[in-house]
C-alpha cells in the first residue's frame, strides 16, 4: 500500500483530533489505546498490545537486523482550572488545533504513527523499524514503556516524540525527585524554642537555593536543584518535630544519578531519600547518522530540559518532534496544524536520510 505524504499527514492529523476527543489521563487510557490499534490496523498493520501500549514491527522484519525503535505516548496529564476551552472538544482557529494532548504528545505520536505506516511493507530497510504508543508517561507509571521494552528485541537506536519544533534534542537532562526531612524539637508554641524545625529549614533552603554542581554538560548545562514542596505542621499552637521537603533535581550527562545521591547524602544539610535513581540522562552523539541527516535537512541541535519516555532507554536516543514544550500542561493547549503537516514529511526525510547511509 503506497500512501503519499499528503494523506498521510491528513491522516495524522484525523487521529490527533480523535484521541484529543477521549479523556486518557495516565492509567486510564485504554480508549485510545484501542484507537490507536484500530487506526494502524486500518493500512494493514500487524500490531500487538500490552496493557495500553500499542506496538508493532514492520512487515518484512528482520532479526538479523538492528532495530529502530519510534516511540511517543498517548496518556495525558489532566487539564488544568485555567482552561477556558474544552480540552476534549477538538477544533481549528486561526491555524490553531486546540484540545488536551494536542501538543503534549498527540501531534508527535500521530506523526510518527504515520511515517511508521509509510516504512511498514518497504522490504529494503537497513534496520527494523518497531513503532510503540505507550502508556502512563506522564506519571512514570508501572505499565509504562518501561513495561515494554523487557518485551522488545534490543533497541539500537530510538526517535523519542515529543514536542521540540523539530529539532534535534540530542541530550536530556534525567530526573531525581529527593524527600527531604528537617529536624527539630516539638513544643507548644507558648514557649522558647530555640530548635523550632520551620526555623530550622530558612538555613537548608538557602543552601539549596545557593549550591552547585562543579559540572556543567556542554549540552544540557549545569544540573538544576529546585525545592518544590514545603510541608509543616498540624495546628496553630504546636511547633512541629520536622519539616518535609520536596526537591526536584535535574541531571545533566557529566553524573549519574547515583554520584548525585551520593554527593547530597555527604555535603546536604538535612536527611534526603530519593523516589528513584532510574530517570536518567539520556543522549545521543551529534555524529550519529540519524542525527546527521536532520541536520542535513536544517535541523538544529540542543539539550533538553525536560523529561519523557528517554529516561528509560539504555540506547542511544534522539528527542523530535512537532509542537513547543513550553505549551505542554498549559491551559487551552493547541499546536499548529502546519507543524504536524511538516512534521511527516520531515520525519520521512530524516529517516530515508538515515537509511540510507548505513
Amino acid at each position: 500500500m503506497t500512501i503519499d505524504k499528503e494523506t498521510l499527514a491528513q491522516e495524522a492529523l484525523d487521529l490527533l483530533q480523535q484521541l484529543i476527543s477521549i479523556p486518557s489521563f495516565s492509567e486510564e487510557e485504554d480508549e485510545t489505546a484501542e484507537a490507536i490499534d484500530v487506526w494502524l490496523k486500518k493500512f494493514g498493520v500487524d500490531t500487538k498490545r500490552q496493557f495500553n501500549n500499542i506496538y508493532a514491527f514492520n512487515k518484512h522484519y528482520d532479526e538479523n537486523k538492528p532495530n529502530l525503535l519510534l516511540n511517543s505516548h498517548h496518556d495525558t496529564v489532566k487539564p488544568n482550572s485555567a482552561y477556558t476551552k474544552d480540552p476534549f472538544h477538538p477544533h481549528i482557529e486561526d491555524g490553531k488545533l486546540y484540545g488536551l494532548g494536542s501538543n503534549d504528545a498527540g501531534g508527535a505520536l500521530c506523526s510518527l504513527l504515520a511515517t511508521f505506516v509509510h516504512f511498514y511493507e518497504r522490504e529494503d530497510l537497513q534496520y527494523n523499524i518497531i513503532m510503540s504508543a505507550t502508556a502512563e508517561e506522564e506519571d512514570a507509571g508501572d505499565k509504562s514503556i518501561s513495561a515494554l521494552l523487557p518485551i522488545l528485541p534490543e533497541i539500537d537506536v530510538a526517535i523519542v516524540g515529543e514536542p521540540t519544533q523539530m529539532q534535534l534534542a540530542i541530550a536530556e537532562k534525567g530526573l531525581v525527585v529527593f524527600e527531604g526531612k528537617v529536624d527539630g524539637t516539638p513544643s507548644h508554641a507558648a514557649h522558647p524554642n530555640d530548635d523550632n524545625a520551620i526555623y530550622n529549614t530558612i538555613e537548608v533552603l538557602e543552601w539549596f537555593k545557593n549550591y552547585q554542581f562543579d559540572k556543567v554538560s556542554d549540552v544540557l548545562g549545569p544540573v538544576k536543584m529546585t525545592v518544590t514542596q514545603i510541608k509543616a505542621g498540624s495546628q496553630h499552637n504546636v511547633v512541629p518535630a520536622h519539616v518535609d521537603l520536596v526537591i526536584d533535581t535535574r541531571v545533566n550527562d557529566c553524573y549519574s544519578n547515583e554520584e548525585i545521591y551520593d554527593i547530597l547524602k555527604r555535603e546536604a544539610p538535612c536527611e534526603l531519600r530519593p523516589r528513584s535513581l532510574n530517570l536518567s540522562s539520556s543522549s545521543i552523539a551529534i555524529d550519529h547518522p540519524l542525527v546527521q541527516s536532520g541536520i542535513a535537512l536544517g535541523r538544529e541541535t540542543y539539550g533538553s530540559p525536560t523529561l519523557s519516555d528517554q529516561a528509560e532507554l539504555s540506547c542511544q536516543s534522539l528527542k523530535l518532534g512537532p509542537g513547543h514544550s513550553p505549551r505542554s500542561h498549559s491551559a487551552d493547549e493547541f499546536i499548529y496544524v502546519h507543524e504536524v503537516e511538516e512534521a511527516v514529511g520531515l520525519y520521512i526525510a530524516i529517516l530515508e536520510g538515515f537509511l540510507s547511509s548505513q
